[in-house]
């Protein structure tokens, strides 16, 4: 579907959940801009609010110093999925979120239930906003944060074509390693009390580890283009 069609379609909130490394982003991105759709990395938003946290010397292994300040930083995310933003009290962080220090440190932020009522507001926020549709990536969308998506896909891939594709993205990183941070991010993930990464009952799931990329998107985009027709 071009744009121009696309902007004519209805709107549609499109719910894209599953591990790291399962090509979430890309697709998700891909997908949004492919159909007209806004875009948001709801990851984005969890890393924003740990560099706040980390920058601001928080105890990160106290969860009742994260909540305390939960609420302080302002972060706003651009949802064009061809040049996505973040910023944090107008600093641009989509740099150094993505770095070792926040990484090591957001899911223990992450999982502190006032963090994640905070940015779930923002997520439901910006999903409501979006005028022709959005594609909303993360773990606990389509349980959680939009449990009424029109679509909802949870995406898979095995460990070890994970850790591939992750240590591709960081030049160089040992796979074995990667794998294995994999493995311990999942299971902090999957095991929080408050919003865990899940499958919701009613997500395609889409098993990833021997499709290429374009196959994940062009499955996706004939999914999001079916739910529009039967809107």
């Amino acid at each position: 579907m071009e744009n121009g069609a696309a902007r004519t379609a209805p709107a549609v909130i499109v719910a894209i959940d599953g591990p790291s490394g399962t090509g979430k982003s890309s697709t998700s991105k891909a997908v949004a801009a492919h159909l007209g759709l806004s875009y948001l990395d709801t990851g984005a938003q969890y890393r924003a609010i740990t560099w706040w946290m980390v920058n601001n010397n928080i105890d990160i292994t106290d969860p009742s110093a994260i909540a305390a300040v939960a609420g302080k930083p302002e972060i706003v995310s651009g949802t064009d999925p061809s040049a996505p933003t973040i910023t944090v009290d107008g600093v641009d962080v989509s740099g150094p979120i993505r770095g070792p220090e926040v990484t090591s440190r957001v899911s223990a932020v992450s999982a502190v239930p006032e963090v994640r009522a905070r940015i779930t507001e923002l997520q439901r926020s910006l999903a409501e906003s979006a005028r022709t549709g959005i594609v909303v990536e993360g773990r606990d969308i389509g349980t959680t944060v939009l449990p009424d998506a029109d679509l909802k896909v949870f995406l898979t891939a095995s460990a070890e074509a994970r850790a591939a594709r992750r240590s591709g993205e960081l030049k160089g990183a040992d796979v074995h390693a990667t794998r294995a941070a994999l493995i311990q991010r999942d299971a902090a993930d999957s095991s929080r009390k408050t919003s865990p990464l899940a499958k919701a009952d009613d997500a395609v799931e889409v098993d990833t580890t021997d499709l290429t990329l374009q196959q994940v998107i062009e499955c996706v985009v004939t999914l999001v283009e079916e739910k529009q027709a039967a809107k």
